[in-house]
């Protein structure tokens, strides 16, 4: 299904919140005397980018073009995130906020298991911010299609500006969305909340009609274009005014981490738009490579390969 497929020539325009992955792998084989917790003793470190950082380098794995454009802190986190990019291809649009530090999450594991997480982060100043956007006008008018990568730390503001300008220009928005006002994307193609995040929106629901009502109804209220929700165990489902829904069922896998697998769907998805896929295909393309990633221990990226291997397993079974 995805043979004979060549990305290179699609440009995504990402822009959002970076954040810095540290991981502290290792092995607990004692409890501390100091408190009853479990002390670990670290044999690893990793780090790697998260957030719209991880869209990005997503974008890049499967063979896209990508820029990308956010805040970052004067310090070694940001220092590192800009250099790990850099090996990624990703052309990037990184402002420096001095008065703030960049956003940082780190992880403790041990034997596949995150025992602790710890985030540091600040809010970056407005003036910092209107200068992502100014790049974002900016970088526009080449990009086939738009990623708003929302991770709620401040770097994505004037949402439906963006939006605004971008379909003035045909260009297809892809928003990751965060918070439970959704009309902030108004006007976008398509938004990809996971099921919890939607729930918190519209409530929960008993029934897939009632599913469907609830997802349908947002998209008249928020004037968005398509509703794509992860929904774990039960694979993606993808809704649109007056269409009937379109649902990918996920096989049943072995999962080792689902933290950056909404990335990688939300490149796969602008990818696929990009691409001209129709619904069902971006769905399926989407679906595999979030399973590609929830098998790998972090925050990680697919390959075309991978996804293509995956494809062809799925053909034989």
């Amino acid at each position: 299904m995805f043979t004979d497929i060549d990305f290179s020539s699609i440009q995504v325009l990402v822009i959002g919140d970076v954040m810095l992955d540290r991981y502290w792998l290792g092995s607990v084989e004692r409890v501390s005397p100091e408190a009853p917790v479990p002390v670990v003793s670290v044999k690893k470190t990793d780090l790697r980018v998260g957030g719209a950082g991880n869209v990005a380098a997503n974008v890049r794995s499967l063979g896209a073009q990508c820029s990308l454009i956010s805040v970052i802190g004067d310090d070694e986190s940001g220092k590192t995130i800009n250099d790990i990019l850099e090996r990624s291809g990703v052309s990037r649009y990184l402002h420096v906020d001095t008065g703030s530090r960049t956003t940082e999450k780190l992880r403790i594991i041990a034997k596949n298991q995150q025992l602790l997480r710890a985030d540091f982060e600040d809010i970056p100043r407005r003036d910092v911010v209107d200068r992502c956007v100014a790049d974002y006008e900016e970088l526009l008018k080449d990009a086939d299609v738009i990623v708003i990568s929302d991770y709620g730390k401040g770097s994505v503001q004037s949402t439906e500006l963006m939006i605004r300008l971008a379909k003035k220009m045909g260009k297809p928005v892809v928003v990751d969305p965060k918070g439970i006002e959704f009309s902030r994307y108004r006007g976008a193609t398509v938004i990809t909340p996971n099921e919890l995040e939607l729930q918190a929106v519209v409530g929960r629901w008993s029934s897939h009609a009632q599913f469907e009502r609830k997802a349908k109804n947002l998209l008249r209220k928020t004037q968005i274009d398509g509703l794509l929700v992860t929904r774990g165990e039960s694979g993606i489902t993808f809704f649109s005014e007056g269409s009937e829904p379109i649902q990918e069922n996920a096989r049943s896998i072995e999962v080792y981490d689902v933290s950056g697998a909404g990335d990688t769907v939300v490149a796969t998805v602008a990818i696929g738009i990009a691409a001209g896929f129709n619904w069902k295909k971006i769905l399926k393309f989407s679906n595999i490579a979030a399973e590609v990633v929830v098998k790998k221990l972090g925050t990680s990226v697919t390959t075309l390969k991978e996804i293509q291997d995956v494809a062809r397993e799925g053909i034989s079974e």
